[in-house]
């Protein structure tokens, strides 16, 4: 299954359209052709079949050609290539058959086709075809438009449904932030591991705080977080944490959904066991072709304490990751004693 940056619209319905639409362009192509001056209404009928014909041809080849290249080119970043190939295939087709109709006609009345007969007919002919494609791209560009206004407002929605919980369960950050830094002013100034875990807990919070309102934020910003969130950590597990970080300079710049990775790592040490005996594998890396950031821990659940996790968080950062329209999905696999989540790298 395509990933939801690649799958196309779905196709419009236009059956009253064709049936609607054919009839009358047909009948108004022959309008600078001379229609009106028709002596009788058996040879108006007549042209009008024939240019029926023809104009049927052209709106279903350009209908059939339309979608063939939205199937290939379906992104948004793609809208212009897909226009490029349109026209040039649409222009080249209907100078091919404008030319064949042109002789063919030549020969049956005995004369020959002329540059400027051909120019004339030429030009008529791209009229149903510019107005085919007008039409089924004007509709597939108001459905993206539709998709992402609809998109937009669950995200907005989902930020705001996100921050009213996280109101709701915890203390005010703002609040929390500041009180951090007083207390770090009244810790004793010898006592250096007190202060610096109190730096590195105002740090935390100050990314919460800033991070929250972003929709993506760069790979580089939200591992410099969570390696200050492991070294709190740290502080409690010791050498029962042993963490393992490899992600090249260049990917850096690749954008991540905030606080996605540190959800993950907060999963791997909620729901393991990390002990002197067993202690907690946490690895963050990325895959062989360098689109996926690669969060794997040694998989070893606590058999006490803790409830078994619902799936909750994992379930939110797929959500968010599709309205960011990834072009890959949010992949969880559990193999080997490992569990190990794909999250795509995004583009700035």
């Amino acid at each position: 299954m395509p990933p939801p940056a690649d799958r196309p619209a779905a196709f419009l319905n236009d059956r009253w359209f064709l049936l609607l639409g054919i009839p009358t362009l047909a009948l108004l192509v022959l309008l600078p052709r001379g229609l009106l001056q028709v002596g009788s209404v058996p040879e108006a009928l007549g042209a009008w079949v024939v240019s029926l014909g023809i104009t049927t041809t052209f709106w279903l080849a350009g209908r059939q050609l339309w979608r063939l290249l939205l199937r290939r080119f379906p992104r948004v970043e793609q809208t212009t290539r897909r226009l490029w190939w349109l026209a040039g295939i649409n222009t080249s087709l209907t100078a091919v058959v404008t030319l064949g109709i042109g002789l063919l006609a030549a020969r049956a009345q005995g004369g020959q086709l002329t540059g400027r007969g051909f120019l004339a007919e030429f030009g008529l002919n791209m009229v149903p075809t510019v107005v085919v494609q007008l039409i089924y791209e004007s509709w597939h560009l108001f459905q993206q438009w539709k998709q992402n206004l609809r998109r937009a407002e669950q995200l907005q929605s989902a930020g705001i449904r996100s921050q009213l919980e996280a109101l709701q369960s915890q203390l005010d950050p703002h609040f929390l932030f500041n009180s951090l830094n007083t207390l770090s002013a009244l810790v004793e100034p010898e006592n250096e591991a007190a202060q610096q875990f109190l730096e590195q807990l105002s740090d935390v919070y100050r990314y919460v705080l800033l991070a929250r309102d972003k929709p993506t934020v760069p790979l580089g910003e939200e591992l410099a977080f969570v390696e200050t969130y492991l070294a709190l950590h740290k502080t409690r597990f010791r050498d029962n944490l042993r963490v393992t970080t490899t992600v090249p300079p260049v990917l850096q710049a690749r954008q991540v959904a905030p606080l996605s990775v540190q959800l993950l790592v907060e999963n791997a040490l909620k729901h393991n066991v990390a002990s002197r005996e067993h202690p907690l594998e946490l690895r963050i890396g990325v895959d062989v072709g360098q689109q996926f950031l690669v969060v794997e821990n040694t998989l070893r659940p606590r058999t006490a304490g803790l409830a078994p996790g619902t799936g909750t968080g994992l379930r939110n950062v797929r959500h968010r990751y599709e309205l960011l329209q990834a072009a890959a999905p949010v992949t969880v696999s559990a193999a080997d004693g490992w569990f190990r989540v794909q999250l795509p790298l995004l583009n700035g």
